[in-house]
């Protein structure tokens, strides 16, 4: 099974993660000291401000720069998105195209306001009628909007995964229950959400290193077999 980060802003120059390849290298070096063997690079993507041809192009560029120096060195990237929620979304063009490469999963980020309804139902039909596995981007970031808990409640009844990021549970006040939710299996992927070298560093090894100290090594190899199970990694 393959340790993923699930969650990076690894590609240099696209958004507000990496600013140089150099930076992208470091980072890249940083995460293969932690034992990552694969990296999901989830560049920003916002439909009010990209269309998903010209966003595909600048990611593609972004990693062409990068791989020419990476070569075989460190984890296994695959390209896909953080893909902000918008209403209409699941009923957009393209959507698809946003996906982890090889795969039909999709990182989702849900929007910092109170949800709705229909926000809902629209993550509903992206995974019923869409046919895209979405992979809800740290969502602990949404549970203290007023009026969220319902709604989240609704969602984790849906055949979606619930990523958490790795820097949420390095606080003591606030792991508590994130690890409830991994012990009980209501959340089942990590990242890191890294973005740079000097703030929100690659930090995936360290979220392992509490969750196998709190709840044991079987839940940390659960996390590892789902993750490689929806890449359809081998191993």
């Amino acid at each position: 099974m393959a340790v993923i980060d699930f969650h990076s802003h690894v590609l240099p120059g696209i958004d507000d993660g990496s600013k140089s390849v150099d930076m992208s290298m470091q980072m890249l070096e940083m995460s293969v000291n932690q034992g990552v063997d694969v990296m999901l690079a989830t560049p920003h993507f916002y439909a009010s401000r990209h269309r998903v041809e010209a966003f595909l192009k600048r990611r593609n560029d972004a990693y062409e720069r990068l791989a020419e120096v990476k070569k075989d060195f460190g984890p296994k990237l695959l390209l896909g998105a953080e893909v902000a929620f918008f209403s209409g979304i699941s009923h957009a063009d393209r959507i698809e195209d946003l996906t982890v490469e090889g795969t039909d999963a999709m990182l989702l980020e849900m929007p910092f306001t109170p949800w709705e309804k229909s926000d809902i139902r629209e993550v509903e039909y992206i995974i019923s009628k869409r046919k895209i596995k979405v992979i809800l981007a740290h969502l602990e970031r949404y549970m203290n909007f007023p009026g969220n808990k319902k709604w989240i409640e609704e969602l984790s009844k849906m055949p979606l995964c619930v990523q958490i990021n790795a820097e949420s549970l390095l606080g003591w006040h606030k792991r508590r229950p994130l690890l409830k939710m991994f012990k009980q299996g209501e959340a089942h992927l990590l990242g890191s959400d890294t973005h740079r070298t000097d703030k929100r560093v690659p930090n995936l090894g360290q979220g392992r290193e509490v969750i196998e100290r709190k709840l044991g090594k079987a839940i940390l190899d659960e996390i590892d077999r789902r993750g490689s199970e929806l890449l359809q990694l081998g191993g």
